[in-house]
């Protein structure tokens, strides 16, 4: 390695707006995260929608919460009768 040209790497204590830390290796010497796996919704399984506009309303009014279980259902129910022969 060439020296002089490499940046210095510091073993830091990451720091969360949740109040969680975790020990990493950077090239900065202070990390502040807004968001962490301990806060994170993919991670804890809770999930907060933030709508400004009412997308989410106008489309939940407009498809209805559909669930896999009810389109499974929806489609076993609407078999076609077979056409009539002449």
């Amino acid at each position: 390695m060439k020296p002089g040209i490499h940046p210095k790497y510091y073993e830091v204590e990451v720091r969360c707006a949740c109040g969680n830390t975790f020990k990493t290796r950077s090239t900065k010497p202070q990390l502040h995260l807004e968001i962490c796996s301990n806060c994170h919704p993919f991670f804890t399984g809770r999930q907060k929608l933030v709508d400004t506009e009412g997308r989410v309303e106008r489309f939940t009014k407009r498809y209805g919460a559909q669930t896999t279980a009810a389109r499974r259902k929806g489609k076993a129910g609407t078999t076609a009768s077979p056409p009539a022969q002449s």
